[in-house]
């Protein structure tokens, strides 16, 4: 009797584990099976007209004689100062950003060292907020020494709201085509899994160069459109 029923007690236990490691393994099973998902990406676009204008004006001077060469660059870089406060400009968007003096070598046609002058250049980044001067104020600069402008940026002060109108319309993009692609290969949208933004605006650019228009004239300038565009990719599991 007692032999018998250690047996019965063994096959328990012997089942007992057997079922345990059957559900276990069956858990593992479930863990390790892949998620099937969807990566769609969409696009969100809108046009925002500039508002600010971010423009590189210098003075280049050159002269055999260095101290020279500085007093005349100074002289014309106070009046294009000047020139940009009288404009209207505060004086907390005329910012200097370079300020270089160097010798340069002259040599004659044969290749002979004829001298040496000196080179001298002052920027200043100016931000212009009311882009209806911006002809007048180039003009201005111009007729009081500028003699380089290396580029004009056009930009929006604030962007917030566009980038947010722009970031919805690529969230709605991606959900489209997420169920559009679903119905096509006939499965069901799950969980949305992650979902990543990427915005860009990158600045309008405008090249010119300065010290040939006629003093008195205001500068042909159009400022345009800027794009603001957002992508946006969501991944959803699918089923």
């Amino acid at each position: 009797m007692f032999k018998q029923m250690t047996t019965a007690i063994g096959l328990l236990l012997i089942a007992a584990l057997l079922a345990g490691c059957g559900s276990s393994a069956l858990a593992q099973g479930e863990q390790t099976a892949p998620l099937r998902t969807l990566s769609v990406i969409g696009t969100g676009q809108v046009y925002l007209t500039p508002d600010v204008a971010n423009i590189s004006i210098g003075v280049h001077t050159e002269n055999k004689n260095a101290a020279e060469a500085v007093a005349l660059n100074n002289t014309q870089s106070q009046d294009v100062i000047d020139a940009l406060r009288e404009a209207g400009i505060e004086a907390e968007d005329i910012q200097t950003t370079n300020f270089s003096i160097y010798p340069q070598q002259q040599y004659d046609p044969q290749g002979q060292l004829q001298g040496v002058f000196y080179v001298v250049d002052n920027t200043v980044y100016v931000t212009l907020r009311e882009l209806s001067k911006i002809g007048t104020v180039l003009g201005s600069v111009i007729e009081a020494g500028a003699n380089t402008i290396s580029g004009i940026q056009f930009d929006v002060a604030d962007k917030s709201e566009a980038l947010a109108e722009a970031r919805q319309a690529a969230i709605e993009d991606a959900q489209s085509q997420a169920e559009q692609l679903a119905r096509a290969a006939d499965v069901t949208l799950g969980e949305l899994q992650s979902i990543s933004i990427v915005s860009g605006a990158p600045p309008s650019l405008f090249e010119g160069k300065g010290g040939v228009v006629a003093a008195e004239a205001a500068v042909p300038v159009s400022p345009g459109q800027l794009l603001i565009t957002v992508d946006a990719n969501l991944v959803f599991e699918i089923r």
